[in-house]
């Protein structure tokens, strides 16, 4: 018996996730049976079917195991985990072996659909069927616990603009010098480049301007760019081990020159420096407007700085606050794999494509191609709609380009339900064959749906290749 796991399975039922024990199934009538532990996926899928007494063909859509966790204390705690393979299956056979003595039985929850063909062909590259793309995710879920998504957390404004190292700035007797502006010997700084933050503001705010004479990983020494010509004005700082904070070993006194031309702008008040300046605006607004920009650089340092500069300086400060680009296409699939985990029945399908470098494949590399999702309280609200979808498409103008596809609804009072989305690499007829078979086989799933489009040619072209199924009679 010892290579025997016994199953209880909840079929078509609820899943509440935060009891005291984590995550909990709950349906009208579960039921038991016990399978080896060299049981596949595929066979797993057919014991349950059969289980299931019923005169309408179903096929099981989504298996969902209850993953135990021990946590401090030895208490467990349970998780959701996907089983979409024979990988998984092992992972979930390896975990109960495990913790058998705690938790002796399988629990598994069950979704099965009706009116579903089977496809024997599995090469729609979803998250759920390619063992790479589930492994690889599964890999850095487990690195974030997801709890409350951190953007939907309460920002502290002020706790997030403290000093990086409090204890270690403006400390000792540079605090007198610091109260009119003026830098002095033994002030000190958290970081290397908290120093040369504060020196640019003090030469722009001036309206002086420096040389760099020496910047080493240990030191950093400026002059003024009049020095020897009637300003003496230089500064040196430097890292000290010991109290693990830089501090101003030299400072020969305030400037006593002026800039020799007026000009609108500044050269040390660069991108950098007004992406931090203006981080907290883009923080309440990532979408405010690039002369909104200048004009708080303006009001807040006196110089009108040119559209380019205020542009960039706004594309680093997003990609501070977010991410940038590349951040945000590597970790795509840990907010879907979150969202399934939060909204399990959610659909999630991603196709990737691998990367040459000189002809030759580059191995554990793959860019994404296309994804598709759909949010499960979108196909529920289908459910209630008219028999009827609108597909189109809008370009995105991001750094990657593509277009992203929209399917909406109608519910009977008028109001438009967004019921699936995609990201693909423009409006061809792949990709809306794409698109509107995954919106078929996980959102409408039965005949006598409409479609509504602007008739573009690749929306076309993939009804054609549909076999039928955005077609009359079927819609």
């Amino acid at each position: 018996m010892e290579d025997i796991a016994n199953i209880r399975v909840y079929y078509n039922g609820e899943i509440i996730p935060n009891t005291h024990e984590g995550v909990s199934f709950v349906c009208e009538c579960p039921f038991s049976f016990a399978i080896p532990y060299s049981t596949s996926f595929i066979e797993l899928q057919n014991g349950l079917c059969v289980n299931i007494q019923s005169h309408i063909s179903k096929r099981v859509s989504n298996i969902l195991y209850r993953n135990p966790m021990q946590v401090f204390g030895g208490l467990i705690q349970f998780q959701i985990m996907s089983i979409t393979d024979d990988a998984s299956m092992q992972q979930m056979f390896y975990i109960y072996r495990q913790i058998r003595f705690h938790v002796p039985v399988i629990e598994l929850e069950e979704e099965f659909e009706a009116n579903y063909e089977v496809d024997d062909e599995n090469d729609d590259g979803d998250l759920a069927g390619n063992p790479a793309v589930q492994n690889e995710a599964d890999a850095i879920v487990s690195q974030h616990p997801f709890g409350v998504p951190s953007f939907m957390r309460t920002l502290d404004l002020e706790a997030m603009h403290a000093p990086e190292f409090p204890e270690y700035a403006n400390t000792g007797e540079g605090n007198v010098a610091a109260e009119n502006g003026e830098f002095s010997v033994g002030m000190e700084f958290g970081s290397r480049e908290s120093v040369i933050s504060a020196i640019k503001s003090y030469t722009i705010s001036r309206e002086v301007d420096y040389t760099m004479y020496e910047s080493e990983p240990q030191t950093f020494y400026a002059k003024c760019k009049g020095y020897g010509a009637g300003c003496d004005c230089l500064i040196r700082a430097s890292l000290i081990r010991k109290k693990a904070c830089w501090e101003i070993r030299r400072y020969n006194g305030k400037h006593t020159c002026t800039m020799g031309t007026i000009s609108q702008d500044h050269a040390k008040l660069d991108s950098d420096t007004i992406a931090d300046a203006i981080r907290p605006l883009v923080e309440a607004d990532p979408s405010i407007k690039v002369k909104s920009v200048i004009a708080e650089v303006q009001g807040r340092f006196n110089y009108i700085v040119t559209y380019r500069k205020a542009w960039l300086a706004k594309q680093k400060a997003v990609a501070k606050v977010f991410g940038d680009w590349e951040v945000s296409y590597q970790t795509l699939p840990v907010w879907l794999k979150a969202m399934t985990v939060k909204m399990p029945r959610s659909h999630v399908q991603i196709k990737t494509l691998p990367v040459y470098r000189e002809s030759e494949e580059v191995q554990g590399v793959r860019v994404l191609h296309r994804v598709f999702w759909s949010f499960y309280p979108c196909i529920v609200a289908f459910r209630h709609c008219k028999p009827l979808v609108q597909v189109d498409g809008t370009h995105l103008y991001g750094k990657y380009k593509g277009a992203l596809l929209v399917a909406v609804a109608q519910d009977g009072n008028q109001n438009i339900v967004p019921i699936a989305f995609a990201i693909v690499e423009g409006e061809t007829a792949d990709a809306w064959e794409f698109f509107l078979t995954n919106l078929w086989r996980y959102v409408v799933t039965i005949d006598g749906v409409g479609i509504i489009s602007d008739r573009h040619t690749s929306i076309d072209a993939a009804i054609a290749r549909s076999n039928g199924a955005w077609s009359p009679p079927r819609a």
